[in-house]
């Protein structure tokens, strides 16, 4: 007896070429399958559940507009993170802007610039660390480390060359073994 495949067990590329088409369904089930992945990548890009929420929601509606240019040429969940990463280093800037005013004009607001993470935890020292990094070393570090990509897939990501990916990452290791040794003295 044959079975019918049921839409919920439909592939990304069959989904995908759906909600190109307009189907609002395909989308939503696209978002639900690949929300926490997202979620994910954006709180250890900023630390902060608020912050990772946002940013996760802005992913979400910047897909709804891009979904249509996704030409397929690499792995979905490689765009996708792609598309988190400039989600969040635009949130950045905004949150630097916003502060920059606000220093400016001598306003005093109360935010809080600190990362929800456990200090006593060394995973989550070693995550607070890497976010401290320049932005090549720190995402190339989120890409390999934190989501599993290989070093081809986080080149794509970060669309640079997989050596220069390797060589980002080899800086990463020198410069977290300095800031987690000086976070060991405090």
């Amino acid at each position: 007896m044959a079975m019918m495949l049921d839409k919920s067990e439909a592939s990304d590329a069959e989904l995908i070429g759906r909600a190109k088409g307009g189907d609002r369904g395909a989308f939503g089930k696209l978002l639900e399958r690949h929300y926490g992945f997202v979620y994910r990548a954006a709180y250890r890009w900023c630390g902060r559940k608020a912050d990772a929420e946002d940013i996760a929601q802005e992913v979400c509606v910047r897909l709804g507009r891009a979904i249509r240019d996704y030409q397929g040429r690499g792995a979905f969940t490689t765009w996708l993170y792609t598309m988190t990463l400039n989600a969040a280093r635009d949130m950045m800037r905004k949150t630097a802007r916003d502060t920059a005013k606000t220093e400016a004009y001598g306003v005093h607001a109360l935010i809080s610039g600190e990362a929800e993470d456990d200090p006593e935890d060394p995973a989550e020292a070693l995550w607070v660390a890497v976010r401290k990094l320049p932005d090549k070393q720190r995402d190339a570090v989120l890409l390999v480390y934190g989501e599993g990509l290989s070093h081809a897939a986080a080149a794509e990501a970060m669309a640079i060359s997989e050596t220069t990916v390797s060589w980002h990452i080899h800086e990463a290791k020198k410069r977290l073994k300095i800031l987690m040794r000086s976070a060991g003295e405090v």
